[in-house]
């Protein structure tokens, strides 16, 4: 039996390339197996992108969400026409970034995120860039990413203004002159959210970055503000602009990026197609399976694929809800062990591979039809 494992990360327990270990030891001997550690934009992006072809880590000075100096790290790419880098928006301007107490999304940036672009096309020499978004701690609507390639903003008065939402609420006007040359930019987002109103980047995300029902009210009228003052009410409503703080929209209307969908780019990068037509089996999955997972997430990305070539998909999740069960031909979770959840999560492996192992009998089945 040849079997294809295209795991997700299981947040806070394991990455994606030890999902895909745990689970082939799981399957154990008489079984071939091809790991594909997949992400969909967010967190694992540039180790997915990277392990897929072969690239190397770069470590930038940047500046985390509070402005403050940090270190953090893209990939690189080589290509035919020069160097791909890879970036993830989380690297520089993620939650994880900040203590529970330093968020605050009225005052948060993504500097660290345009500090990384900026490297990587003038010291790395990078002819394409390739952005995930997620897991930020930002709701800026791109703007410090922007100054930080160049773009300057100013008040009615013409004073310049730093690029976070508490500072933009007095935003006239704005300088693009001086932004660097910029080369095609790929933007990984599976969100399909427009940057303003009930479903946008403030009322959607905000809370969870420590905004309240005030902040979120600010919130979106600063990101309108900067809509109309740049011009971007087009980018604005474009599926993702809301997604990562905004960003998507500041990455259309400040660089010209498109965005697309983060499965999909790894996918391809992988040549998951062409492992999938040749698998017996198909194995995914992730840290929890739910109503979101049917909306786009990388285990309902692979299920669809695995089943325009006609193949079983079955998927491991650390918490499975009935809800996703449609997706796949087989789901399994690793609840039933009589454990603690944070005692799950640190034995996440361990309780993986058994739950394999229970379910290899089942496997067998599904492969023999």
């Amino acid at each position: 039996m040849h079997v294809v494992i295209a795991c997700d990360k299981f947040k806070g327990s394991l990455s994606a390339l030890e999902a895909c270990q745990a689970i082939e030891r799981g399957l154990g001997a008489g079984v071939t197996v091809e790991h594909c550690p997949i992400a969909d934009g967010g967190e694992g992006f540039v180790e997915a992108m990277v392990v897929a072809a072969g690239g190397t880590k770069v470590t930038a000075p940047a500046r985390d969400p509070l402005g403050r100096p940090i270190e953090a790290d893209y990939g690189l790419i080589d290509g035919g026409d020069g160097p791909t880098a890879v970036i993830e928006m989380a690297a520089a301007s993620g939650m994880w970034r900040l203590t529970p107490e330093e968020r605050n999304p009225r005052r948060t940036s993504t500097a660290g995120t345009g500090d990384l672009i900026r490297h990587a096309i003038e010291i790395s020499g990078a002819k394409r860039l390739l952005i995930g978004l997620g897991g930020s701690a930002t709701n800026d609507g791109g703007v410090g990413m922007a100054s930080a390639l160049g773009i300057r903003f100013f008040d009615e008065t013409g004073a310049m203004l730093e690029p976070w939402p508490d500072a933009m609420s007095e935003l006239a006007s704005m300088d693009e002159s001086q932004r660097i040359a910029l080369p095609e930019i790929l933007v990984a987002c599976d969100v399909d959210h427009p940057l303003l109103g009930a479903r946008g980047a403030s009322a959607v995300f905000g809370p969870q970055k420590g905004a309240s029902p005030e902040d979120v009210e600010f919130l979106d009228g600063v990101l309108g503000r900067l809509v109309r003052v740049s011009g971007g009410e087009s980018q604005s409503l474009t599926p993702g602009a809301g997604a990562a703080g905004g960003l998507g929209f500041g990455l259309l209307r400040f660089a010209g990026a498109q965005l697309v969908s983060g499965f999909d780019l790894v996918a391809d990068a992988l040549g998951l197609a062409e492992k999938f037509s040749r698998a017996d089996l198909v194995i995914t999955g992730e840290g929890s399976l739910d109503e979101q997972t049917l909306g786009g997430k990388g285990p309902a990305g692979v299920a669809r694929l695995a089943r325009s070539f006609g193949k079983p998909v079955v998927a491991f999740a650390g918490r499975a809800l009935p809800v996703a069960a449609e997706a796949f031909d087989g789901m399994f979770d690793l609840s039933g062990y009589g454990l603690s959840v944070d005692e799950s999560m640190r034995r996440g492996g361990e309780l993986l591979e058994a739950r394999v192992a229970e379910a290899k009998g089942l496997l067998d089945d599904l492969v023999r039809g």
